[in-house]
């Protein structure tokens, strides 16, 4: 369909289409300079849009990394095998918020700072984007957060101030994510900047910085306890921070997240939770914000 053809057929003006369409709001393309919007996904954004998604068999998860919920989306993926989908992406805090904002993703996880401002500060970083309005945020769960590092490291130096003054060579995150973010204020704590660190590496996930310090490509990164306990590798904790979802109101009842929700609950998860160390599930599941 072309915008004329669009406009009657949502009963909308042509130049609400116009703005849904160069915002990607609304399913089209751009041909020789002229918008066209396939029906059948009009159709379906149609549905999503009436229903916050609860019709669609599938459940799109971004933004921050962490191995319980990547345990934890595998886990679903296996008992529902091929009636519905859903995945895991981890592009970090802010790039996540962004596709969940433009509905390139269902969920997004956030951590931004110590657990004890949690509450100020996710409703501070969701507030940044328009479509906020129509976001919950869900508590996973808390976790432990520090630096990774070998345990010959560990050895020769006990404390963060010391990690930090050591001269050793660093992975780090990139911009707009939890773990960098972090990083920086613990670093500022102790009267230094992240450009003062001896960086060779940058990982895009703590996995990854895990395993360019496994393989020893680096001597420390940041990331949570539960990461390094994967590698084999040892730890120097730099606090707790509230690992939350943040998602669309519709999300929230969709069978799909109740499902994850569940097995993030489960005994089986809580048994991983303990064996990886670092994870607080007290308030798992609880609703902390909504608009």
């Amino acid at each position: 369909m072309n915008i004329r053809q669009v406009s009657d057929y949502l009963h909308l003006n042509e130049k609400k289409i116009y703005t849904l369409a160069s915002e990607g709001q609304i399913p089209a393309t751009k041909v020789t300079g002229k918008w066209l919007f396939p029906r059948d996904l009009v159709d379906q954004w149609l549905i999503e849009s009436s229903h916050g998604g609860v019709l669609l068999d599938r459940l799109i998860i971004a933004g921050s990394d962490d191995p319980l919920l990547h345990r934890a989306v595998s886990q679903v993926a296996r008992k529902i095998q091929t009636s519905a989908i859903v995945s895991y992406s981890s592009t970090g805090t802010r790039l996540g918020l962004s596709q969940l904002a433009r509905q390139r993703a269902d969920v997004c996880a956030i951590h931004w700072g110590p657990a004890e401002e949690s509450h100020m500060r996710h409703p501070a970083l969701l507030s940044r984007h328009r479509q906020h309005s129509k976001w919950v945020l869900v508590h996973a769960f808390k976790r432990e957060i520090g630096v990774i590092v070998t345990p010959d490291t560990r050895l020769k130096w006990q404390t963060i101030p010391e990690l930090f003054g050591a001269g050793l060579s660093w992975s780090l995150r990139q911009d707009g994510t939890g773990s960098s973010r972090f990083m920086e204020e613990a670093l500022s704590h102790c009267g230094m900047k992240l450009e003062q660190l001896n960086q060779v590496e940058q990982g895009l996930t703590e996995r990854e910085i895990a395993s360019q310090i496994a393989m020893g490509i680096a001597e420390a990164g940041p990331g949570a306890r539960s990461t390094a306990a994967e590698f084999g590798l040892d730890f120097v904790s730099m606090g707790w921070e509230c690992f939350d979802l943040a998602l669309y109101r519709g999300v929230f009842f969709r069978h799909l997240f109740r499902e994850l929700m569940q097995q993030l609950e489960s005994p089986e998860s809580l048994q991983q939770a303990q064996l990886l160390g670092g994870y607080d599930f007290s308030e798992t599941g609880k609703l902390v914000w909504s608009s």
